[in-house]
């Protein structure tokens, strides 16, 4: 199968395998956006490549850094920029003290975001796959890449995993999408204007507070995360990686409240006692992730706590409510990014709970004013954006 060529072209299966009759094809005959280098692509497949490979490329614009993603059900687990990797993350992926290139770092920050959610993701990287990453992929388990070039011999290599069926798709960098996008529900075709409000720092009205630059760039990689993340969303940004990500809750305080017990998870799993934890040889990068944020929520049922003790080489030293709240008061300095106009003060409440610092959204809502009175109780930097970024 080759995506190229004016006429409909066959995928793998719909969003479930009972849809069997699914096509892809150009709006504009003979425009594809992306080429198909190997694999078989699903109907969700192509979504996951689609709305990545837009995010990095917008993230990677705003920020002038490598931007990578970590995709699963069209909504991103993780995404970040390149920076260092601290010694957890390195210590998952056996990197030790080897220095890291910049799109190689971007993508392991942007999977560790999120390490459980990232099984079976679809990676996205703004920048040509190199060696080094292509070794990383090759060694997590993923589903495909999408990027705008690989280096000689890279795809064929990744083109291998999954027994062949690993996909990867080449992005045309320099792709203009049509002004009108249109899909078809139920009979009736839905055609709108494409949103292409540019992100930029201008778009920061601020409220009350400061807004570091180091600061302002979370926030920025925030929205443009938040613009390929299903609604209601939010995330919460630091250092240039997304801690938590609340995806498609009817609730806007369900995801600010999801999307930071995913931050409270990504900092606990820093801790000298979960770092500690004694797995017998054998036990496999994923399952330790899986086990460590078990470990984390507590909520262990009687099976699971007796298949942990298998996979320990020694019984896990407990971490009390006292100490889990003493480690999660250090955490500090973090963004918090809403698609929407935060409808009550509730966000700003539970948001700082999770070490949030600066918060960015639309504004306009009828309690604005309320919203802007809880930072301030916060000490927390609040801007407007005047911009909603809703996706479905």
């Amino acid at each position: 199968m080759s995506l190229r060529g004016s006429h409909d072209v066959e995928l793998r299966y719909g969003i479930n395998p009972q849809q069997r009759r699914t096509e892809v094809a150009p709006v504009r005959p003979g425009a594809w956006p992306v080429r198909l280098l190997n694999g078989e692509p699903s109907f969700i497949n192509m979504l996951d490549a689609l709305n990545a490979w837009q995010l990095v490329g917008e993230a990677s614009t705003a920020l002038g850094k490598p931007a990578a993603a970590s995709f699963k059900h069209v909504s991103p687990a993780g995404a970040a920029v390149s920076g260092s990797l601290d010694e957890a993350t390195r210590e998952l992926y056996g990197l030790g003290d080897a220095p890291v290139g910049e799109l190689a770092s971007a993508y392991l920050r942007a999977r560790d975001a999120d390490p459980k959610s990232s099984y079976g993701d679809f990676a996205a990287v703004s920048h040509p796959v190199d060696d080094e990453l292509a070794d990383v992929l090759a060694r997590v388990i993923c589903d495909g890449v999408i990027a705008p070039g690989y280096a000689p011999g890279t795809a064929e290599r990744l083109g291998k995993k999954k027994n062949g069926r690993f996909l990867v798709l080449e992005a045309d960098g320099t792709f203009a999408p049509p002004p009108r996008e249109s899909r078809e529900v139920f009979g009736l075709r839905l055609s709108q204007d494409r949103d292409q409000v540019p992100l930029t720092r201008d778009l920061f009205t601020l409220r009350h507070g400061e807004l570091p630059a180091a600061a302002t760039d979370d926030l920025l990689l925030g929205l443009a995360v938040l613009r390929y993340t299903q609604s209601n969303s939010v995330c919460y940004v630091r250092d240039g990686v997304t801690l938590g990500i609340g995806a498609g809750q009817q609730s806007r305080v369900d995801c600010t409240r999801l999307a930071g017990a995913k931050a409270d998870t990504w900092w606990l799993r820093r801790h000298p006692v979960v770092r500690a934890l004694d797995f017998r040889p054998g036990v496999k990068r994923q399952d330790r992730i899986n086990w460590q944020v078990r470990f984390i929520e507590g909520d262990l049922t009687p099976d699971e706590e007796n298949r942990l003790a298998e996979v320990l080489g020694t019984p896990a030293t407990a971490l009390g409510p006292q100490e889990r709240a003493r480690w999660l008061g250090t955490l500090t300095g973090v963004s918090f990014v809403s698609d929407g106009a935060l409808p009550f003060r509730d966000n700003v409440d539970h948001a700082q709970r999770h070490g949030v610092s600066y918060i960015a959204e639309p504004g306009g809502s009828i309690r604005s004013d309320d919203v802007e009175t809880a930072c301030r109780e916060h000490g927390i930097a609040l801007a407007h954006t005047g911009l909603r970024l809703f996706h479905h």
